[in-house]
């Protein structure tokens, strides 16, 4: 791909990305005009219940203001996501259901991209708030292992949800066996290129436990049972303007690769934009579901995708807790299974 191809490649997703910003900044003007008190660290964002099963969000620069117990006559659950991201917002919506069924509040948090540190203060405003329970999607498996378990001793129960922190105290994981979902796109990537060929990954949060199992099944497959060769592996830390950038570098760098990967909810609908604005006839694959991949599935523009069921999430987030904070019993490991999905498949809406 040449220079010039790349320029206007680029100029067509940043006008792209530009256009949803516009309206996700509408919807965000909208919700603030009917949000509820709470303090958030800048760049952070939350939707808290003020009706069981309901939510409305509430932005703010104030992180430590209203650290108060939130309503003690109804259990209230937080939700902490690695990011604000559209993947996440079928949980919600699936969370927010099953709130509503068993009467409970629902306090949902993520920083406006992959944070650290705002992963940290949302878990220790949430343990100063006294709530009744605590669902992470955590960044990092073991920086985030000490204020899980302060939580856990404070007497908050946590489980964990699509990326595990399996040396802390939490008590259940929601997801999938990571490395075996590599291995499956291993041998997905083996079927579609005849055991050979030369692939691009990219990859999103460097220490977050999902991925990088997720990755090493994938590499540990091709290494042993293809001639598939890995040219390059990037990645975007959650950042969608990286994740764009890797992607044109790789695909400059590497005109003649066979498949690109992505590894992550960022890098799979940079992928669908890319692959519009270029024309591009290669293979592309993702993990997770979201509306964008799958229209992109029925358009063709991704070959194929492998979901974890992302939508039975949610009300296991509240479910577990549920039965949690109630001191009882829950498993260590839910398995929500994965389903793969190729291109031109029939797929509810």
């Amino acid at each position: 791909m040449n220079r010039n191809r790349i320029a206007t490649l680029g100029l067509c997703i940043a006008l792209a990305l530009y256009t949803a910003g516009c309206r996700s900044s509408a919807d965000r003007a909208d919700r603030i005009a009917a949000s509820v008190s709470g303090g958030l660290g800048s760049g952070e964002k939350s939707e808290a219940s003020a009706q069981p099963g309901t939510t409305e969000t509430s932005l703010s620069s104030n992180e430590t203001a209203h650290a108060t117990t939130v309503n003690a006559s109804t259990p209230t659950f937080g939700v902490i996501y690695p990011m604000a991201h559209p993947y996440y917002e079928m949980i919600t919506a699936a969370a927010k259901a099953a709130a509503a069924r068993e009467g409970v509040q629902l306090l949902v948090k993520a920083p406006d991209e992959a944070n650290l540190e705002q992963q940290i203060r949302m878990v220790e405003t949430m343990i100063k708030q006294h709530v009744d329970g605590i669902a992470i999607d955590p960044v990092d498996r073991n920086a985030l292992v000490p204020v899980i378990d302060k939580a856990v001793l404070a007497g908050i129960p946590v489980i964990c949800f699509e990326s595990d922190a399996p040396d802390s105290r939490r008590l259940d994981f929601i997801g999938v066996d990571n490395r075996d979902a590599g291995q499956r796109m291993g041998k997905l990537l083996d079927r579609l290129l005849d055991g050979k060929g030369m692939i691009i990954v990219e990859n999103g949060m460097s220490g977050m436990t999902s991925l990088t199992e997720r990755q090493d099944g994938l590499l540990t497959y091709l290494s042993r049972e293809t001639e598939i060769q890995v040219l390059d592996v990037r990645y975007n830390e959650g950042k969608e303007a990286l994740a764009l950038s890797d992607l044109e570098e790789m695909i400059d760098a590497h005109p003649h690769f066979d498949a690109f990967v992505a590894m992550d909810a960022v890098s799979g609908p940079v992928s669908v934009l890319v692959w519009k604005a270029s024309g591009l006839q290669r293979y592309a694959l993702t993990f997770g579901m979201t509306p964008d991949i799958r229209q992109a599935l029925r358009n063709g523009q991704v070959t194929a995708a492998i979901a974890q069921n992302e939508t039975k999430w949610g009300d296991l987030i509240v479910n577990r807790l549920i039965t949690a904070s109630k001191k009882e019993t829950i498993p260590t490991f839910d398995d929500v299974g994965m389903t793969e999905l190729m291109a031109g498949d029939v797929l509810e809406k």
